[in-house]
């Protein structure tokens, strides 16, 4: 397996998909070397977008979370999140009742910013279950892991009603050896005790991808897909996702996949990125 260094790259592409957590920061704050190479991205004019299934607050409060962090590069438009497209779908396809949803009051930013009526679970009652048309996992914080699972099982065990998965993640890094687990996770189990299907948004499904690649051609039309490279640190959901989407993409090492492990992880999978970096933290160099 062969490193590139990511400064080989930035000067091959016009458009950049990066992730957020593992290649941007972890559970120690800024990647080093970040805040250096969104300076070098910006003054070489190249576009910069942030594709996350971090549903969790609003694009204004992740972009703030990194200005405390230093990265000061990062606007709010530049934050795709699969928040939106949750967001989206309910504002097409449920337009009245109420919405009830698993997470904190933050990630309820996507849902009434729609214009819904909103309810979190911990609020459901039996006098109010009658007027929930969907639910909406966003977060795996912001209620009580028995009693409002529990609810969110019976609610849907006695409405037929579609569920939208904000956020596919299965768990996150909380530390060097710790991993919690994410609203994917609760989404599977869900799935699994009432036998339903549900709708879910995030990498590595299109939605995101093709969400973003039109927000880059409205802002620089005629871009090419061959124009941009999706940058991530997991293969299942960054890697997969940007090859199904026909983008070029690049592995980075500070992440979910350890530089001992990456090799033999790829040829597991079959995952195959483009191209493998150690980091791109000041360009990788």
């Amino acid at each position: 397996m062969t490193l590139e260094p990511f400064a080989s790259l930035a000067d091959q592409y016009q458009v950049f998909f990066f992730d957020a957590f593992g290649v941007l920061k972890n559970y120690k704050g800024l990647i080093p070397g970040v805040v250096e190479t969104f300076s070098y991205l910006r003054e070489q004019q190249k576009a910069v977008y942030i594709l996350t299934n971090d549903a969790s607050r609003s694009p204004q409060q992740l972009a703030e979370s990194y200005w405390r962090l230093g990265l000061t590069d990062i606007d709010p438009d530049m934050i795709i999140s699969s928040g939106m497209l949750a967001r989206e779908y309910l504002q097409l396809k449920v337009d009245h009742g109420t919405v009830a949803y698993l997470g904190t009051q933050n990630s309820a930013h996507y849902l009434e910013s729609a214009d819904l009526h909103t309810l979190s679970i911990s609020e459901l009652t039996l006098e109010n279950i009658s007027e929930v048309n969907a639910l909406v996992l966003l977060d795996d914080e912001g209620f009580d892991w028995n009693t409002d699972i529990n609810k969110a099982v019976n609610l849907l065990r006695r409405r037929n009603i579609p569920v939208i998965v904000a956020n596919t993640d299965a768990t996150y890094p909380v530390s060097k050896n710790r991993l919690a687990i994410a609203i994917g996770s609760i989404a599977d189990m869900l799935e699994s005790i009432v036998g339903k299907q549900f709708i879910r948004f995030g990498k590595p499904d299109a939605q995101l991808f093709m969400f973003a690649y039109e927000r880059v051609q409205e802002r620089m039309p005629g871009i090419s897909k061959r124009n941009i490279l999706m940058v991530g640190d997991t293969l299942r959901s960054d890697i997969l996702g940007g090859n199904k989407f026909g983008l070029d993409t690049a592995l980075v090492l500070t992440g979910n996949t350890a530089p001992h492990e990456a090799e033999l992880r790829i040829l597991a999978t079959g995952i195959i990125p483009t191209y493998v970096c150690e980091t791109i933290g000041s360009l990788g160099s």
